[in-house]
């Protein structure tokens, strides 16, 4: 009476003193059941009102627990009475009395089973209530606790109660998570109808495979072995061919140990239970919950083995997603769980089911996916399957479906999982697999994709013995170019083939030097004035590029002297035909420079020139008027090139064009246009000198004279003695003429030194003669 309603606190701590002291030392406890447990339910259960005291509930729950550990079954009468105590006491605010009252559940259960499942049930509600508690050590009594109420009680609570375990396996403190795994194992070896609640514990603990406590995992892989033993005594019978006639797989994933039979086969018995929830929750928006789940989905894959099969088409829809995952650790897994497909599943089944992806909509993840199935397979059963996977990669709607990067470094990772595993069976598929990284390369992208691309062209020249990607090329340049200008006739600036035909005919180096006749079809046919703009200028950079290195390049076999006469006729001067707009001021400028790289490697010889000048003079000279300083350069040395070759034969009119244009470019904003012009007319002079026509361009030489000597005051000083140099050749046409412009003008220069020096020279060239 004292322990239940006395006011004195005090009392009532005395009171339980004596009671716990008799009760621990007296020889029949069991008798005071009748009066201390409806004692206890009152002074603990509402509604008649619970102890104030934090500390005497605390004993009172003790008592309780040193009422089951010495009275044991003998309490079975008083089931509903504990049952109610612990449903309350298991929700105190105080942190010690639910860890007590854990206990208590935990010894209730052990000490009556054969009573216990009639009340199991009511004490799940208040410990999940109280499983998710702030002290980590609460979680911990809970969870154990759990684990004995089910097991010796009423085991349709599993249900109840994965959830709340499942969370727990997310628990950041690791006790939290040893208890779940510590229960788990303990249901699967001993809960009654564990085989009805396989499906739903397995997957729990596999979970703890991945633990980042080396303990808590090496728990889990005890438990592990041993439910899977006892499970294959339990079915010897079944098993029995399988154990005797069961052979190792030849290929097994690298540092993985093969789990036993009974954990095998209950993976492979229950996988099509648990892997829809599964690959649920690896789209689930936690992101805690798409990891987790991703490394179970390898671990399962790991025990089911070749029993995948069955499965592929769920779990091929929930890698590509998976493999789209934000978090880089989903994807790590998930692709990890895709080499399993490789290393377990026939590739005549995978590839059937794979390939139709590809031909739909690929998307980056689908080609993750088909990367790590090939990263996973064998070479000896791949290698049936390398044309076909060559022939699907090669395809337009695959490798130039997009332009995004992290694509292209899929299909660019699938070419090298390729050449990995089948190595030198990859020249089946070389000219096939050259067209994706040839796609790749003329992607625009970064500079490190380019560079992977490379090194990946170098591993296929590898494995075929040959000795650099230019023997590839070597090996496939007519093809190559055959595969792009097939459409060449409707190419735009748009069309992936010119990125491509760039790609090959600048990677190639000396190759391309081989396969002119194809090089020049494509160049003729899409560098026709009326073609699209852009789609020219594109070509016409290309072309300048490789005439800057012909001889490493284009003309790296002697050959592309033959072809000139097309390449300036039929490309070159149809280009530099004036026409409106920045792109074609632009496509002139290439053209140009194309003429001049000609020119300059002394491939377009005097006597090419001497064909082609009545057809190029007159756009080269135009060209010196381009708003492009560079073309205006290039121009102005073209034609005096022209001149030194073939100036002797020109009439008047061409003499009178030429100095025209050139004398206006005297006065050009760039100084470096400026002494080429000089440079030019000093040539035009000399040409002059020795030419029929001499006698009619007085006139003309006259005004020349007169317009040099203004340029004798050009504040550039590097100009004025290149004129004077001009000035002196051009003296020997006409002395005396030149010397009455100098007398005339003299006065009025702020020079004078420069037409006295002329004076003297002509005078010096007088008495020389």
């Amino acid at each position: 009476r004292c322990v239940a309603g006395d006011a004195a606190e005090r009392c009532r701590e005395l009171a339980l003193e004596l009671l716990r002291h008799g009760l621990s030392h007296g020889e029949r406890p069991c008798e005071a059941l009748p009066v201390l447990l409806p004692a206890l339910a009152q002074r603990l259960c509402p509604p008649q009102g619970a102890e104030p005291s934090e500390e005497l509930r605390l004993g009172l729950v003790q008592l309780l627990g040193l009422l089951l550990q010495r009275c044991g079954a003998s309490m079975a009468p008083y089931l509903g009475d504990i049952a109610r105590v612990l449903q309350a006491t298991l929700l105190d605010h105080y942190a010690e009395v639910r860890r007590e009252s854990c206990s208590c559940a935990a010894a209730c259960a052990r000490a009556m089973p054969e009573h216990f499942h009639m009340q199991s049930e009511s004490l799940i509600k208040p410990l999940m209530q109280t499983i998710s508690h702030q002290h980590y050590r609460v979680r911990v009594d809970v969870i154990q606790a759990t684990g004995a109420v089910i097991q010796f009680g009423n085991a349709k609570s599993v249900d109840d109660v994965l959830s709340h375990l499942a969370q727990r396996l997310f628990d950041e403190i690791p006790k939290v998570r040893h208890a779940v795994t510590t229960v788990i194992g303990e249901w699967l070896l001993h809960l009654r109808d564990r085989y009805s609640y396989f499906h739903k514990l397995i997957p729990l603990l596999l979970g703890s495979f991945t633990d980042e406590i080396p303990e808590n995992k090496k728990l889990a892989w005890t438990y592990w072995e041993k439910i899977g033993l006892q499970w294959e005594k339990e079915n010897e019978e079944d098993l029995k061919d399988k154990m005797d006639f069961s052979v190792s797989p030849s290929h097994y994933p690298k540092g993985e140990t093969r789990p036993g039979l009974g954990c095998r086969e209950l993976v492979s018995r229950n996988l099509s239970k648990i892997l829809p929830g599964l690959c649920h929750d690896i789209t689930d928006w936690v992101e805690s919950t798409r990891i987790k789940a991703s490394q179970l989905l390898y671990t399962l894959l790991l025990h089911a083995e070749d029993h995948i099969t069955q499965h592929m088409e769920l779990l091929l829809r929930t890698l590509y997603q998976a493999c789209s995952d934000e978090e880089s650790e989903v994807v790590k897994n998930s692709v990890k769980a895709a080499e399993l497909i490789g290393t377990f599943v026939s590739p005549k089944v995978s590839l059937k089911l794979i390939t139709p992806a590809f031909e739909q909509s690929p998307k980056a993840s689908c080609v993750m996916v088909l990367a790590a199935v090939i990263r996973g397979s064998p070479k000896e059963i791949l290698q049936p399957h390398v044309t076909q996977l060559g022939n699907t990669l090669a395809q337009a709607g695959v490798c130039q479906r997009s332009e995004e990067v992290f694509y292209m470094e899929q299909l660019l990772y699938c070419i090298q999982a390729l050449i990995e595993v089948c190595q030198e069976d990859c020249k089946e598929i070389s000219l096939q697999l050259m067209k994706v990284l040839v796609t790749i390369m003329a992607i625009p992208s970064s500079q490190d994709l380019k560079e992977k691309v490379e090194i990946t062209m170098s591993s296929l020249a590898e494995v075929q013995q040959l000795q650099s990607s230019h023997c590839l090329y070597k090996q496939h340049i007519i093809q190559l170019l055959e595969w792009v200008s097939v459409s060449c006739e409707g190419w735009t600036c748009y069309s992936p083939e010119v990125l491509q035909f760039e790609v090959i005919t600048t990677h190639s180096g000396p190759v391309i030097g081989e396969a002119l006749d194809d090089f020049i079809v494509v160049l003729k046919t899409c560098l026709q004035p009326n073609r699209d703009p852009q789609m020219r200028l594109k070509l016409f950079t290309v072309l300048s590029q490789l005439l800057q290195k012909a001889s490493e390049t284009i003309n790296s076999q002697g050959l592309f002297p033959s072809y000139l006469e097309t390449v300036i006729k039929d490309i070159l001067a149809p280009n530099l035909q004036w026409h409106a707009g920045r792109t074609a001021a632009a496509i002139r400028a290439t053209a140009v420079l194309c003429l001049w790289a000609l020119i300059h490697c002394e491939m377009l010889s005097p006597k090419e020139i001497l064909k082609v000048k009545d057809e190029l003079m007159p756009q080269i000279i135009a060209s010196m008027d381009e708003d492009s300083k560079i073309t205006r350069l290039m121009a102005c040395r073209i034609v005096d090139v022209f001149l030194k070759v073939c100036g002797r034969q020109f009439d008047v009119d061409k003499f009178k064009n030429t100095y025209t244009e050139v004398l206006k470019r005297l006065d050009d904003a760039s100084c470096d246009v400026r002494l080429a012009a000089a440079h030019t007319l000093a040539n035009w002079f000399k040409c002059l000198k020795d030419s029929d026509v001499k006698s009619s361009m007085e006139g003309h030489v006259e005004f020349l004279y007169q317009e040099l000597l203004v340029h004798l005051d050009d504040p550039d000083e590097n100009l004025q003695k290149a004129v004077l140099e001009v000035l002196k050749e051009g003296s020997i046409l006409y002395p005396d003429l030149l010397v009455r412009e100098i007398e005339g003008v003299v006065h009025k220069h702020q020079t004078p030194v420069y037409c006295n020096q002329l004076l003297h020279h002509i005078q010096s060239a007088k008495e020389s003669a």
